[in-house]
């Protein structure tokens, strides 16, 4: 679920905005195939781990399911759960956003192990936008999740001036109240049935949502 900053329209209250995103520490050790050894046996026989490439989950890559301490498997692997879609340096606040349909979001800390990816010692520190290998998707518009609210998605108000993205489908703890119907540059450009304002950014940062 997201948290995003909203501000009234009509009889609307204003919202505020709280992001939400996953913060994990990947494992520096990563396991290929089932026939092969760990990525720490690996090393420790002076021969490169075939599962890596120049960089800890690039793009294109897969990691294993949980959030907890996600590893980088073969996409063909039954461990892959997701796959990454764009892979960024430094922390995901001052580089460049994920893309829009990105179901969540890996924060990878900087580490420094005995044995990684390419043998130098290092894991940089960056981000990976990551795409489940399977639906539900929570990025897709009106999923309910991802870290960016999307045209289609819809949003339920909880309170003390804040909303939350729901699944325009409903179920779970939020009902949605309103759906965002289109994006435009400014709050003049929304249509008259606007009842919510909602902060999306990028070229069109204001997103025009209707009651339901």
């Amino acid at each position: 679920m997201r948290e995003r900053r909203a501000a009234a329209g009509g009889h609307a209250p204003p919202r505020a905005v709280l992001r939400a995103a996953l913060c994990v520490l990947p494992l520096t050790g990563c396991q290929g195939p089932a026939e092969r050894g760990t990525a720490a046996d690996t090393a420790a026989a002076g021969v490169r781990p075939s599962g890596y490439g120049a960089v800890f989950l690039a793009a294109g890559e897969c990691s294993s399911f949980g959030a907890v301490a996600p590893t980088e498997v073969p996409c063909g692997s039954e461990r892959a759960a997701a796959r990454v879609v764009a892979r960024e340096d430094g922390r995901a606040g001052n580089g460049p956003p994920c893309p829009a349909t990105t179901d969540f979001v890996l924060h990878i800390s900087e580490r420094r192990p005995s044995g990684d990816e390419d043998g130098d010692g290092a894991v940089s520190r960056g981000y990976a936008c990551m795409r489940k290998l399977q639906p539900p998707h929570p990025g897709d518009p009106g999923g309910g999740g991802g870290p960016h609210t999307v045209v289609g998605d819809c949003v339920h108000d909880i309170g003390g001036g804040k909303v939350r993205e729901a699944a325009c489908a409903g179920g779970g703890a939020y009902a949605p109240q309103f759906k965002v119907v289109e994006a435009v540059a400014t709050r003049a450009q929304c249509p008259t049935s606007t009842g919510l304002y909602v902060r999306l950014g990028g070229e069109r940062p204001v997103g025009c949502a209707r009651p339901l």
